[in-house]
């Protein structure tokens, strides 16, 4: 385990899970998805334990990122543009807005934070 080897070695270091705005925000007809999603309480507890050792925890929750899969299940012509107008700044985000969040919370300017949660999400949660 990769994490029992940073604490045995004294290594400092941070875990970056990646769930889904999904755990905050209920969705139609994906109730199974929306629960896998909301692992933030996991987050948190595992940013205790680990804390002592010098290890941070966090979690990054983007909303829609057109990937392969998102492309498909949104086969419906004009739920891309309906789901797109409830999100503040009217796109979903790119996969390098992800990518950047997750560089921040591996980067030593988020060592001081553990146990939250970067939304990515255009401003959907605050529609």
């Amino acid at each position: 385990m990769v994490v029992q080897g940073m604490i045995d070695h004294g290594v400092p270091g941070s875990i970056v899970n990646i769930f889904s705005i999904a755990a905050y925000v209920t969705f139609p007809n994906l109730s199974v998805y929306s629960d896998s999603k909301d692992m933030t309480m996991l987050t948190k507890t595992i940013a205790m334990e680990l804390g002592p050792h010098k290890i941070w925890v966090n979690s990054v929750n983007p909303t829609v990122v057109l990937t392969a899969m998102s492309q498909q299940s949104s086969s419906e012509p004009g739920s891309v543009w309906k789901l797109k107008a409830r999100h503040p700044l009217r796109r979903f985000a790119e996969l390098e807005d992800v990518v950047n969040s997750v560089l921040f919370l591996f980067s030593d300017c988020s060592s001081s934070t553990s146990g939250q949660s970067i939304l990515v999400d255009t401003g959907y949660l605050a529609s």
